[in-house]
């Protein structure tokens, strides 16, 4: 793997801090269902963290750990953690953080989500090319805070898509980016994950009925996906 020369080995390891571990592990495991279950290809999409260090030496504030830029999920170990403060500092690593940073970091710095998953998911990405919101096909929409915007298309990694990003997000755990894929929000990188697949299938059961000759989809209204999102909040195990 290719080192990033702009950040010099730390004088810590992931090992050392047992969050940081067991962050990264499960980071890397979420970065490799992503391409299993064909929501990325090759190296892109990216995935984050935000972990509190068990180890006060280790770090004094949360840290994101986050997947490099262009390195197969299938080759990382746990001595290729990257890791980065709020304000973007790489504190951990020597391989260089994926391009998409700033979008990561503006999630994290706006509000309480644990993690993002950011993917280029075939079907959610040809929706974002034809609506400006994902119609609701489904009461699932609830699950993501209701009908799932589209961001504006703006440049990867680029200050302007984070802050399109920030705007499809309000009061939302998923969004489409335009031209692009897409960013879910979650409490765990379980979570997270699920959301995505939750968003990619909706969009092809909108693609599937939208294409069918001379009918149109019946759609939810605002009613119907707040009495689902009253349901949903009792769905699961308890505890779970």
């Amino acid at each position: 793997m290719k080192k990033n020369p702009a950040f010099p080995a730390r004088p810590w390891l992931p090992q050392e801090d047992q969050a940081v571990a067991r962050a990264w592990h499960d980071l890397v495991e979420t970065a490799r269902a992503t391409v299993r279950d064909g929501l990325v290809a090759g190296t892109s999409g990216n995935v984050s963290a935000r972990v509190i260090p068990d180890r006060p030496a280790v770090a004094t504030e949360d840290l994101v750990l986050i997947t490099p830029t262009g390195v197969p999920y299938d080759r990382l170990g746990p001595e290729d953690a990257v890791a980065v403060t709020l304000d973007g500092r790489q504190v951990l690593g020597t391989l260089k953080p994926t391009s998409e940073l700033p979008l990561h970091l503006a999630v994290y710095r706006t509000g309480t989500a644990r993690a993002v998953v950011h993917t280029h998911a075939p079907h959610a990405t040809a929706v974002s090319t034809l609506v400006d919101t994902l119609p609701p096909v489904h009461y699932m929409a609830a699950a993501l805070g209701g009908p799932v915007r589209t961001a504006p298309y703006a440049l990867y990694g680029s200050e302007e898509l984070a802050g399109h990003l920030l705007e499809a997000l309000r009061d939302r755990t998923g969004c489409l980016l335009r031209n692009h894929g897409t960013v879910t929000t979650g409490d765990t990188l379980t979570q997270a994950l699920d959301r995505t697949a939750q968003l990619e299938w909706m969009c092809r059961v909108w693609l599937l009925a939208s294409s069918v000759p001379d009918h149109t989809p019946a759609l939810l209204d605002e009613g119907q996906l707040a009495d689902a999102a009253e349901r949903l909040r009792g769905y699961g195990q308890p505890g779970g």
